[in-house]
């Protein structure tokens, strides 16, 4: 991996001759904006405590007699107690090249989506044939026909479904995909809408690398996929699937605006290296110092827009990028030490599984005590770009 800089963000102001843009207003909330109505996570069979994958990962990435200290530093560090693989550990150095690594992906991941999918279809109330757009995300495979056509036939979605496939937006893709789901529904309050991510992290681990984001990521990621389905505000006075006959409206947060963000000069701190191996990680180790020196402030501002401050949300749902990203975002909001053990819970019980992480952490809350009515929520990723997204949320 490249050495590289933290990049230095200059913010764009106007020149002097130029008039001040007006301040951007929020729109005041819908009382009938998209309501989520179900989140279900699907997990690999291959579960193993991050011990028993010290060693094998070592095998994989460092050469023979090479010094495995910072291998152990790395793993003991990661916050990661237990992670499902899509594959058995034993099966990782048999994988050869790309293609085989992408097969596997495909394979995999398709039956991970239909579990996903299929559950949180179940939990709605609704059957395939109710969906009428289905956003679809993952960067750690690839397709064409891409993984949701597939399963638009597969499991008997409409002929007529919306699809909207994305990739390259990585660990921040749960928090985007819902966004635009969002996006959809606010012009569309009668449909249903579907966000799927599947990412199986594990396929994308460098063998013979033995550079320190390789590592990091190989003590960090997990696999896993995620369904999350929303429903438009003039679905909430009952049910017209063909999934039941009659389904109370829906418990869960609706989701009440959105924000992404882009940080210019910072592509290279986070994404892939493309090769004829295949993925190769880059994580820089400047990401924490973009999240103190800028992220609280984009934050801050986007929820002054809606009249709120960081003490007026009551549940935060932060990707849990890794140890040192979730203290920099404690840091920088200044919130309570208890604020962000909801992502620590999933980042020990499964690691950082990009995209579907977020949904993970969802799902938590609502399969816990789901926060009273009139709660405020912010679900926030940060990725490839480098770039963060929010999703104001209110129970």
């Amino acid at each position: 991996m490249n050495d590289m800089r933290v990049p230095v963000l200059v913010e764009h102001a106007p020149s002097p001759s130029a008039p001040a843009s007006p301040a951007r207003r929020a729109s005041p909330p819908s009382a009938s904006g998209p309501r989520i109505a179900a989140v279900r996570c699907a997990l690999p069979p291959h579960r193993y405590a991050q011990h028993e994958l010290t060693g094998p990962i070592g095998d994989l990435c460092l050469s023979p007699g090479a010094d495995r200290a910072l291998l152990h530093r790395v793993h003991a560090s990661a916050g990661v107690g237990t992670r499902h693989l899509a594959l058995p550990i034993e099966r990782y150095a048999r994988l050869g090249d790309f293609g085989r690594s992408n097969d596997a992906w495909l394979e995999t991941g398709l039956a991970l989506g239909e579990e996903a999918l299929s559950g949180a279809l179940r939990e709605a109330g609704l059957a395939p044939a109710d969906v009428d757009l289905l956003v679809f995300a993952s960067i750690t495979g690839v397709a064409a026909p891409s993984l949701d056509a597939r399963l638009a036939g597969r499991m008997g979605l409409r002929p007529d479904v919306k699809r909207i496939p994305l990739f390259g937006l990585g660990c921040v893709a749960g928090a985007a995909g819902l966004a635009r789901v969002h996006d959809h529904l606010r012009g569309h309050p009668d449909d249903t809408a579907v966000l799927l991510t599947v990412e199986l992290c594990s396929l994308t681990l460098q063998r013979g690398d033995s550079s320190r984001a390789n590592l990091v990521a190989g003590a960090l990621f997990g696999d896993g996929a995620a369904a999350l389905v929303a429903r438009g505000g003039n679905t909430d006075g009952g049910s017209s699937g063909s999934g039941s006959d009659a389904v109370a409206p829906a418990a869960g947060p609706r989701v009440v605006a959105t924000r992404s963000h882009l940080y210019p000069g910072t592509e290279r701190l986070l994404g892939w290296e493309i090769g004829a191996a295949g993925f190769r990680v880059v994580i820089d180790a400047g990401v924490p110092d973009i999240v103190r020196g800028h992220f609280g402030r984009h934050l801050r501002a986007f929820l002054a827009e809606h009249e709120l401050t960081v003490d007026d949300i009551g549940t935060w749902i932060c990707h849990p990028g890794g140890p040192r990203i979730l203290s920099a975002v404690s840091e920088t909001l200044g919130l309570s030490e208890d604020a962000l053990d909801c992502s620590r819970r999933s980042l020990a019980a499964v690691g950082n599984m990009s995209s579907v992480s977020v949904l993970h952490i969802l799902e938590g809350i609502r399969a816990r005590r789901a926060p009273e009515p009139g709660t405020w929520g912010l679900l926030l990723a940060m990725g490839p770009g480098f770039c963060s997204e929010l999703v104001l949320l209110r129970w």
